[in-house]
């Protein structure tokens, strides 16, 4: 990829059958060594990147609308991040966060401590990935409450290692054979406004989720003195980019408060400006008590964050650590992707609106599209019967692998959904581009009602 492009001129460009002849190679290599729980939805073999474009080892050039599940948040080859990623390898790698200083890893800690306001004053714990942040912060919330019990929620995902995958209830293919999972957990439902009772509004929605936590779980299940924390996606994420109404977390804040349970906000993906906030809990107006971060926080690069009001994170010395967590090239990529996060905010804003608009006006002409609902870059295209609001994954699918072959890279999550989540310097050349190619794949796998 020539580097002296401009984004604004690059385009997708499919030169050769998919898998190219050296994609197909690397494939082989691969398929013949690693493990066969990885997923490769499509065969892409990513070689270069610039915007919110890739090459891969073919030539092939593709629009990325799902940068690494969320992850690519300044696109790729940034040149601020890139700057600051280079001048830190020529510094120092590596040494202990737990043991030892560096100024990257305190400048990033204070730069997260003074985002989300409405929580107070805060302090922070570096992670490597956010299956380790929820890890950690299942244990602070242990520790700091002396509690043992968690309720997390249907249709969460919070990470694959033990205690995560305790709280995730996202698909039960990452569940099954991996039990008996850590006691003490509890899951509820999550409001789903599209597929509220008639006559219901999605306030009402919000605030009938609060209720039935208190009357079937509190009241069946568990005491409420006995949970250490809830464990809840602002916007749930694998789960099918289901957003919330703003009365459920703020009830769930209040349900918390009133019973002195901590709740945490896992902002793993919808965190680092990905709803048009620099965090969702103010997008919604909610403070945490803790709040985690990691996928966009490096821009690809392994790093995630515990955020906890002072008041909580109380765990002493020792009682927590890790060896590679707060990495100085991993915090050097945080800090500089935060800077370029925090100037292009209401860039976000708006052209996520442009892109949901877009995709409302796709619903028009393809009646399976029943839902485009999320805020910022954090969007979801739902596809089910247009009348009975049945899921219909197996477009989801045929419509990845179709779009991949047109030049686009999309993902699906939940049963029949399209999340849109590219990186967050995607403009309008890039939404224009994405929506055309949409549109014609639409019109050949979507079904004719």
């Amino acid at each position: 990829m020539n580097r002296q492009t401009t984004n604004a001129q690059l385009r997708p460009s499919v030169k050769t059958g998919l898998p190219g002849p050296r994609a197909r190679a690397i494939i082989a290599m691969d398929e013949s060594c690693t493990s066969p729980s990885y997923i490769k939805e499509y065969p892409l073999v990513a070689d270069r990147g610039q915007g919110c474009f890739i090459d891969d080892v073919d030539g092939n050039r593709f629009l990325d609308m799902m940068a690494g599940i969320a992850v690519s948040a300044t696109g790729y080859a940034h040149p601020h991040v890139t700057g600051a990623v280079k001048e830190a390898i020529d510094k120092v790698w590596h040494i202990c966060g737990t043991d030892f200083y560096t100024d990257s890893f305190s400048r990033l800690c204070s730069k997260l401590a003074g985002y989300v306001p409405g929580m107070g004053k805060k302090r922070v714990f570096l992670t490597n990935s956010g299956t380790e942040a929820i890890e950690g912060a299942m244990k602070l919330a242990r520790f700091h409450t002396r509690r043992k019990g968690f309720m997390s929620f249907y249709g969460g995902f919070h990470g694959r290692t033990m205690g995560a995958l305790s709280l995730t209830a996202s698909k039960v293919r990452q569940r099954e054979n991996f039990g008996p999972f850590i006691p003490g957990v509890v899951h509820a439902e999550y409001p789903d406004v599209l597929r509220r009772p008639a006559g219901m509004t999605p306030d009402e929605c919000g605030i009938e989720a609060i209720k039935k936590i208190e009357r079937q779980l509190f009241s069946r299940v568990t005491s409420p003195d006995e949970l250490a924390a809830i464990f809840v996606e602002p916007v749930q994420g694998e789960g099918g980019y289901v957003v919330p109404p703003k009365t459920f977390l703020k009830g769930l804040r209040e349900l918390c408060d009133r019973h002195g349970i901590l709740l945490v906000f896992d902002e793993v993906q919808s965190g680092v400006g990905r709803t048009g906030e620099m965090y969702a809990a103010d997008y919604f107006d909610v403070a945490p008590d803790i709040l985690l971060s990691a996928k966009g926080l490096g821009s690809g690069l392994p790093i995630g964050a515990i955020i906890a009001r002072e008041s909580i994170m109380t765990w002493t010395r020792g009682s927590h650590g890790s060896t590679f967590g707060g990495n100085n090239v991993s915090c050097a990529a945080a800090i500089a992707t935060l800077e370029v996060v925090e100037k292009i905010l209401p860039g976000i804003r708006a052209n996520g609106e442009l892109l949901s608009n877009g995709l409302r006006k796709l619903a028009e002409k393809h009646p399976c599209i029943v839902d485009v609902r999320g805020p910022g870059f954090m969007i979801g295209m739902e596809l089910a019967h247009p009348v009975t609001r049945e899921s219909i994954p197996g477009v989801m699918g045929e419509l990845e692998q179709m779009a991949f072959r047109e030049g686009l890279l999309l993902l699906g999550c939940g049963a029949s959904t399209i999340r849109f989540a590219p990186p967050l310097v995607c403009g309008p050349h890039e939404i224009s581009i994405a929506l055309e190619i949409l549109d014609r794949c639409l019109e050949k796998v979507a079904p004719k009602q």
